[in-house]
């Protein structure tokens, strides 16, 4: 059994669809500051880093090279991976099991994205089969589109439901500094947007952010005496398919109903609605923020609308599901799913600010990508 592992510290730059004022390696000394800041250290504490972006929608090699100066590694180890949309959470849990190993004390997990100088869309399409899925899986929104198109024929969820959602998340990022869009929207605004591939509408959709984000991992001893209340990893879990489009399952998410049943059985949650304070969800579109809800357990197949239609996700809810505002206010990739896991410690180490959950001591993290690629962290104030 590895060491027992707490999140002392987090830090992430101020996302935007253009940073202008920083280069790439700019953004990554932005958010390793800030993470080095909000947990005392300085980077002689740190004893390997964890890296990943989507340096192949960038066109770009050898990142852990460039990304040097700004990751402040120079001789010290530095381990890179990249998987998709899941990179964020990916880099976290490598950070984490770094960690817990007893190969190093304190590591240091940094994501990142300079959405403006790439093209995620045409790395996208180009995933996919030329002649069989292309036409209508060119990007990310045509999937998207299908899977909440199914889920609403199968169990009567509607537009409306989700865009509940955005409105929900969209106006939680009004109380996140750090958020790419900042900007208050009502259910009917939501509905009134532009169609982008039925049912999935402009203020539906996540944006292209650039940012950066750090989180940094000690084992117990080192993590005790350097942050007065760690966040805790209770316990991290992969779970992914290869596949091709067409051959997904379409009404639910069979990655991350797995990654979450792992996860809960873990950490001994039997009733993840009651049990857990708060969420961090990786939910690239409003849509999966009703569909996927099914596949973390927090009801019965079918059962999310009701849910959401109940107010059950909200900050003053039974469980409060992206306080930050999630994916769909900021989307630097690489960064992504480590901003989920960020958010979460914050919330556990009581530093979210005006997006505190009050109270929160357990909570969960997911990070999705790939060809249906599920992370799950669950971080709590007490030890595991």
């Amino acid at each position: 059994m590895g060491k027992r592992v707490g999140i002392i510290g987090v830090g992430q730059t101020h996302h935007a669809a253009k940073r202008l004022d920083a280069s790439g390696v700019e953004l990554i000394a932005e958010a390793v500051t800030r993470a080095l800041d909000d947990a005392q250290l300085t980077i002689k504490d740190i004893d390997a880093v964890v890296i990943g972006n989507m340096d192949h929608f960038e066109n770009i090699n050898y990142v852990d090279m460039w990304a040097a100066d700004g990751l402040g590694s120079c001789m010290k180890p530095v381990f890179k991976v990249t998987t998709g949309g899941t990179t964020g959470t990916t880099v976290g849990a490598c950070g984490y099991y770094h960690a817990a190993s007893g190969l190093f004390d304190v590591v240091m997990a940094v994501g990142w994205e300079k959405n403006s100088e790439s093209d995620t869309q045409a790395a996208i399409s180009t995933c996919a089969n030329p002649t069989l899925e292309r036409d209508s899986f060119a990007g990310a929104i045509g999937p998207l589109a299908t899977e909440y198109s199914m889920y609403m024929k199968a169990y009567g969820a509607t537009e409306e439901d989700a865009a509940r959602v955005a409105a929900r998340d969209r106006n939680n990022a009004c109380n996140n500094p750090f958020a790419h869009i900042r900007q208050h929207v009502t259910v009917e605004e939501v509905l009134a947007s532009p169609m982008l591939s039925y049912p999935i509408k402009f203020l539906d959709m996540c944006p292209r952010s650039d940012g950066a984000c750090a989180v940094i991992f000690a084992v117990e001893e080192k993590a005790k005496r350097l942050c007065p209340r760690p966040a805790w990893v209770h316990c991290s879990v992969v779970r992914h398919d290869y596949t091709h489009f067409g051959d997904l399952e379409w009404t639910w998410m069979p990655t991350l109903e797995r990654a979450t049943a792992e996860a809960y059985r873990l950490a001994g949650i039997h009733d993840p609605l009651k049990e857990l304070d708060v969420c961090e969800l990786y939910l690239p579109a409003s849509t999966c923020g009703v569909k996927w809800m099914d596949s973390c357990w927090f009801c019965e197949k079918g059962g999310a609308p009701e849910l959401i239609r109940k107010g059950t996700f909200e900050m003053d809810g039974e469980l409060p599901i992206n306080p930050s505002g999630g994916v769909i206010s900021c989307n630097p990739i690489g960064a992504t799913a480590l901003i989920r896991v960020g958010e979460a410690a914050w919330q556990i180490m009581g530093r979210a600010g005006d997006r505190q959950v009050e109270g929160a001591k357990k909570a969960m993290a997911t990070g999705f990508g790939g060809c249906s690629w599920s992370d799950v962290f669950i971080l709590g104030a007490d030890l595991p």
